[in-house]
């Protein structure tokens, strides 16, 4: 078992939130709760809830995070609204058992006592921490772009670390940025960059330019033993301190595109060059169309395809998903557009997989397949933003709803070996909208949403 974690964003253009109206929705609910009469418990704690839901809902996505860090005094004062409510709410809760029975209005007063439970959680622990957390990466005076790219970031390092349950022995992030507007050739950030594009291996620190001039850097952990944790803590140490990653998302333009991955090692040894995601790189051939990808379950057939095909694969990657982005780059490089040169290559593989991958060459936009039993992709959406992971709860804390892929049922019936399985495209541009997600069966039918 293993999991995948995407993360695709556009530019929020929605004004963050005054501190003065998050604040004013929560002033004063613990008062309320406590002194709420008992027959009227349940629309009380309901009207907390709703306030409480509405903070939640300003303070998602980056201009909630830039509101908490445009006033660092904003976050504490939250906090103990949500503590205090929280508070009073437990204290109402233990006195039910005091009152007499009414099993129609206790069932009201528990649905709207679970109700403000979530909304204080999400507030507390999902929005607070994931603003501290993006602080913590970006850095003190970070840019807008900085921001946002560290969002995504956050949002993936957040679901590794639910994901983990589905292994650890190894994970990795790939970050690709584009419209950095950085002069690769000053020699400032020639020396940030020197060393780390020569790693043929793609290990922790390793740095790519790709031929649109985009830039890819990948950050890696790999430990036969370790805990829950241990790998993000190393990723994201590595993050917080990549000069090259913060110049590269200082500028206006600047935008990132994340995939990550947590992995439970079934074919290929445990290693940094066998942990993904992987590129597309092949000994003595670095110059073809970029592509980088992470893969659940296993490609059975990866020995043939790579003899077939006369995949020039290093040594020491011994593992079945770096045949993914190979044969990708190759049908790119034979001129198929990315989400057919995607579909064409994934058709080819037997065995039970979910699939994410991206292609420079189109970097605001994510790949996604699916095919067999024992394997899941969830496209998660809010405003903005898509995040794949390969659970619910790695979606969970950043989007409103979902789309999960089915890779088993055929679109045709009469063909079921050809035409089951999903390909999904994202478009970055409409992220957060179904209009961004196309959907075709493996034989290239489409698919509606």
């Amino acid at each position: 078992m293993c999991g995948i974690i995407a993360v695709l964003r556009r530019r929020s253009e929605r004004t963050p939130p005054g501190s003065d109206q998050l604040l004013a929705l929560l002033e004063g609910t613990a008062d309320r709760l406590r002194a709420a009469d008992p027959a009227a418990l349940a629309a009380e704690v309901a009207e907390v809830a709703g306030a409480a839901e509405q903070v939640d809902r300003l303070l998602r996505g980056t201009p909630g995070i830039r509101a908490l860090l445009a006033d660092r005094s904003l976050a504490t004062s939250l906090d103990g609204l949500v503590s205090d409510t929280a508070a009073a709410l437990a204290e109402r809760e233990a006195a039910l058992d005091d009152q007499p029975a009414d099993p129609a209005g206790l069932e009201a007063v528990n649905a709207a006592v679970i109700r403000l439970k979530d909304a204080l959680w999400a507030v507390q622990r999902d929005r607070l921490r994931a603003a501290r957390a993006v602080a913590d990466l970006a850095g003190a005076e970070a840019s807008r772009s900085a921001i946002e790219g560290f969002a995504s970031i956050q949002a993936a390092l957040s679901a590794i670390d639910r994901l983990e349950v589905r292994g650890r022995d190894s994970a990795g992030l790939t970050v690709l940025i584009r419209d950095h507007g950085l002069d690769l050739d000053h020699p400032a950030v020639a020396a940030l960059l020197a060393g780390r594009a020569a790693d043929g291996l793609f290990t922790a620190g390793a740095a790519r330019v790709t031929p649109e001039g985009h830039l890819s850097l990948v950050y890696k952990a790999a430990a036969e033993i370790g805990e829950l944790g241990d790998n993000t803590r190393v990723l994201r140490e590595a993050m917080r301190t990549d000069a090259l990653l913060h110049r590269a998302l200082v500028a206006d333009t600047a935008e990132a595109t994340v995939l990550g991955h947590t992995r439970w090692a079934s074919i290929g040894i445990i290693s940094q060059p066998n942990a993904h995601p992987m590129n597309s790189d092949e000994v003595d051939r670095a110059d073809g169309p970029y592509v980088t990808a992470a893969l659940n379950g296993d490609v059975d057939n990866f020995a043939d395809l790579k003899v077939a095909d006369e995949l020039r694969i290093a040594a020491e990657i011994t593992s079945d998903a770096k045949v993914i982005p190979t044969l990708v780059s190759r049908r790119l490089a034979a001129g198929d557009e990315a989400v057919e040169a995607f579909r064409q290559s994934v058709r080819r593989f037997d065995g039970s997989v979910a699939i994410a991958a991206n292609v420079a060459g189109a970097p605001d936009r994510l790949q996604l397949a699916l095919r067999g039993s024992g394997q899941a992709l969830y496209v998660g959406l809010d405003d903005d933003l898509y995040v794949v992971a390969s659970e619910p709860y790695g979606v969970v804390e950043d989007a409103s709803r979902y789309l999960r892929l089915d890779g088993e049922t055929p679109a045709d019936p009469s063909d079921p070996a050809g035409s089951r399985g999903q390909v999904v495209e994202l478009d970055g541009s409409c992220a957060g909208t179904v209009e961004g997600i196309r959907r075709l069966s493996y034989d290239g039918r489409d698919l509606p949403i």
